[in-house]
């Protein structure tokens, strides 16, 4: 009998990423940004054929897709090696080297907004002469005239809807990720979408029903996000669609069939409603996989999905009339069939104050079982690990080790409150959750004392390494992908657009100096004594380069156990296929050097 290997760490990292997709207006035909070829570029399939072709060949990665009404051409966004300044690109309708369409200085973004039905018209959000604001621009193909409609201020302002006659506009204004407010701009007069802007809450994914009505998701006065409607003609508002313990994250609108359809986050998984607007009626519809990325709604009615699982890596996912998914893409596991991965335990544990927190465990199976266990806070931090695809976590657990990741305050899915917890308490409350958390991983006996790992990334690795200065004893080594090391450098290098919402959600560096310094890891140098691996992409726009390389400056002074790597053309994470192998074959080599 012939007897085969473990499979390799590069199997698990051959899975491709998709990132987002787009369906023509017809349905014929499918665009999705994915790293087939190692690095990312926009393919295609015909359908109702779903053999995937080259559409455009660029090597970045795409902020949208947006086809042309009529088929003429498709729009998309690309930035330059991960440093997330996104311009606006044309194709031809059967693909082709993208050419620059609205575009301006290196630094400067540009975002779609909308694309206007006749397809003449292209609404956009840039920071060219707002850097941190933003202002919204309309370009007309016609005569390629480009004018000035909204200039933002005070807060991040990005246009979120346009009505069918281009007459009325929706505005969404940022102060902090649970700060969001809504506004309407009708023939120059601005009306809140909420009774109270004043009040902190989220205003977001707005649609137009008809030219005066528009629905929203929001979670004005309440714990979790919901549907609401604001009548532009009475300047009413009014609740419409709540869901229990659930959160509103994905409005779409089919205007045909005069129906909503709602995504839901609960908890670590999501879930599909469907509303009609005549009879005002909610149904639940199935899911293909636990976690939708991106939904489309075709004006046939027919439903398209980007979903992942915690088994199952991201795929494109079509809902025919009889309301069964059909999978269009086929990502997979090269050799490793969903069965012979692990799925999570979903488990809870009290912390230090008595909160339930919920946390995923995947266990290593017992036949492979090294007796380590690695614990993943997860980054955002306002996100939440949820029941997704990591090939990392698939290839750790692959090699024996369980993986333990909690969803501490400051997660989101569990509730406005919850969500906000972290704000302006990114060390305290968080870090103790974690310290919580492993003390019943070790209560458990899920793992022993001399056999956890800790490994992170952005805000996850911040967290990394202040659990490393503070709680050093719990760990045997640790791994920080781009974490920020001190707060006061970390809130000045951070992106202009993110500034404003900078003071809400880590704090004020001159009046909030003394938790700055608490709760930077950098003051912790001294009991940082662990090895660790430090991993950075070197076009990083979010967590610069500058973090990383201070803290392994100040901890090779001190003589400590520091190995760094730098992903010369990466950004926030990884776009190419063999930056992405290089790493994870590296930490798995750093893992394994430190487990006796």
């Amino acid at each position: 009998m012939i007897q085969f290997p473990k499979p390799t760490v590069e199997q698990f990292f051959r899975t491709y990423a998709i990132t987002n997709f787009a369906v023509s207006k017809d349905e014929q035909r499918l665009i999705f940004n994915a790293n087939l070829n190692g690095k990312m570029n926009l393919w295609a399939m015909d359908l109702p054929d779903t053999y995937p072709y080259l559409f455009a060949h660029q090597e970045q990665l795409s902020s949208f897709i947006q086809f042309d009404a009529t088929n003429r051409y498709v729009l998309s966004g690309f930035d330059q090696e991960g440093d997330e300044n996104h311009h606006i690109y044309a194709l031809p309708a059967e693909g082709g080297i993208p050419q620059p369409l609205i575009t301006g200085s290196a630094e400067d973004k540009f975002y779609l907004a909308h694309l206007s039905d006749d397809g003449e018209r292209i609404y956009y959000v840039t920071s060219e002469g707002n850097e941190s604001f933003l202002n919204t621009r309309v370009r007309n193909l016609a005569d390629d005239s480009d004018k000035l409609i909204h200039k933002g201020k005070d807060g991040l302002t990005e246009l979120a809807a346009v009505s069918d006659n281009e007459k009325v506009f929706v505005y969404q204004v940022s102060f902090a990720n649970t700060y969001v407010t809504g506004f309407v701009k009708d023939n120059g007069q601005e009306y809140s979408l909420t009774p109270d802007p004043e009040k902190v809450h989220v205003t977001f994914d707005s649609v137009f029903v008809d030219d005066s009505t528009v629905y929203f998701a929001t979670d004005y006065d309440s714990e979790y996000s919901y549907v609401a409607k604001f009548d532009i003609t009475t300047k009413q508002f009014w609740s419409v669609v709540t869901l229990d313990n659930e959160s509103v994250k994905t409005l779409k609108f089919n205007k045909e069939q005069q129906t909503l359809y709602i995504l839901a986050e609960n908890g670590v998984q999501d879930n599909l409603y469907r509303y009609d607007l005549t009879i005002e009626h909610v149904e639940k519809l199935s899911l293909p996989v636990d976690v939708i990325n991106q939904l489309h709604v075709a004006k046939s009615g027919s439903l398209y999905a980007l979903g992942i699982s915690a088994t199952i890596p991201p795929n494109i996912y079509q809902l025919n009339d009889s309301l069964q998914w059909k999978r269009l893409t086929n990502n997979t596991v090269l050799g490793v069939s969903k069965e012979e991965m692990i799925e999570p335990d979903v488990v809870t544990y009290p912390s230090f104050d008595g909160m339930e927190i919920e946390a995923l465990l995947f266990k290593a199976s017992p036949d492979n079982d090294n007796g380590h266990t690695i614990f993943w806070p997860h980054g955002g931090p306002q996100a939440a690990e949820r029941k997704t695809f990591r090939s990392m976590f698939q290839c750790f657990l692959n090699r024996g080790y369980s993986v333990f990741a909690p969803n501490f305050r400051g997660s989101t899915g569990y509730g406005s409150s919850f969500v906000k917890m972290v704000e302006q308490d990114w060390g305290e409350g968080p870090r103790l959750d974690c310290v919580a958390s492993i003390e019943w991983l070790f209560e458990k006996g899920i793992t022993d004392r001399e056999k956890l790992f800790l490994v992170g990334g952005s805000y996850g690795g911040y967290m990394t390494l202040l659990l490393h200065g503070r709680h050093p004893e719990y760990f045997k080594a640790c791994i920080d992908i781009f974490g920020p090391s001190d707060l006061f450098t970390f809130v000045n290098s951070v992106p202009p657009h993110w500034k404003p919402i900078m003071e809400r959600w880590i704090g004020d560096p001159e009046r909030d100096k003394e938790r700055f310094v608490r709760d930077s890891p950098v003051t912790y140098l001294d009991t940082m004594t662990k090895p660790m691996l430090v991993i950075q992409g070197a076009k990083d726009p979010r967590v610069v380069k500058a973090e990383s390389d201070q803290i392994v400056a100040k901890l090779q002074e001190k003589g400590r156990e520091v190995e760094y790597m730098v992903l010369e053309d990466e950004g926030h994470g990884f776009s190419k296929k063999e930056n992405e192998i290089n790493t994870y074959n590296r930490m798995i080599d750093f893992l394994e050097k430190h487990q006796g």
